[in-house]
């Protein structure tokens, strides 16, 4: 059965917190098609998005049109802000998560998770400059700055935008394996040495 992946994008989303995980997991689809993996995008009309620094980009499909999902993928950036007190948006994130869907989120989508009541009572993380306001949302998170991500089950969260890719990787060798993880770590030349 295909393992399906909806990225999620809307206006003012951080780019790296969705192009990091797409890199990764679109390789793993495209390099291994054999593991039948499906990874795609979706925004709340399916139309073009304008991220928090300009990039376009032009969804597969819309929110409404997903059908079965296995994974969300949920990036942060200035747009989380307006979801926050979306009924919409918090509506949408608890129907997939009551349906069984592995919700992840990295650098400030989990403030929209904490906001849905996603991560009520689990350890979580997000950007360093956001962890006051998550510890805000929901008194009951156990938030942890000090991590790159945090897997609590059901649900998954990354520190600031470039720990998208660290998250998508473990999520490879979650449903998959570490091999395949790593694999794909070496397809993307992924081996972080900072010039700085």
């Amino acid at each position: 059965m295909t393992t399906r992946i909806a990225l999620i994008c809307f206006d003012d989303m951080e780019e790296l917190d969705l192009v990091g995980p797409w890199e990764v997991l679109r390789m793993w689809q495209l390099t291994h098609p054999e593991d039948d993996v499906d990874v795609f995008t979706a925004s709340t009309d399916g139309r073009t998005v304008i991220c928090a620094k300009g990039m376009r980009i032009t969804a597969d499909t819309s929110v409404n049109d997903l059908g079965r999902v296995d994974v969300i993928v949920y990036p942060g950036g200035r747009g989380t802000r307006r979801h926050l007190d979306d009924a919409q948006v918090k509506l949408f994130l608890s129907e997939q998560a009551a349906a069984g869907t592995l919700m992840t989120s990295v650098c400030t989508g989990s403030l929209v998770f904490a906001a849905a009541g996603l991560l009520n009572q689990r350890p979580a993380t997000t950007h360093w400059g956001s962890l006051d306001l998550l510890a805000s949302l929901d008194e009951t998170i156990e938030v942890r700055p000090e991590d790159r991500f945090v897997d609590s089950g059901e649900v998954i969260t990354a520190s600031g935008v470039s720990a998208g890719i660290d998250m998508a990787l473990h999520l490879v060798a979650r449903l998959h394996s570490t091999e395949r993880a790593r694999q794909v770590k070496r397809d993307i030349q992924y081996d972080p040495s900072p010039p700085v």
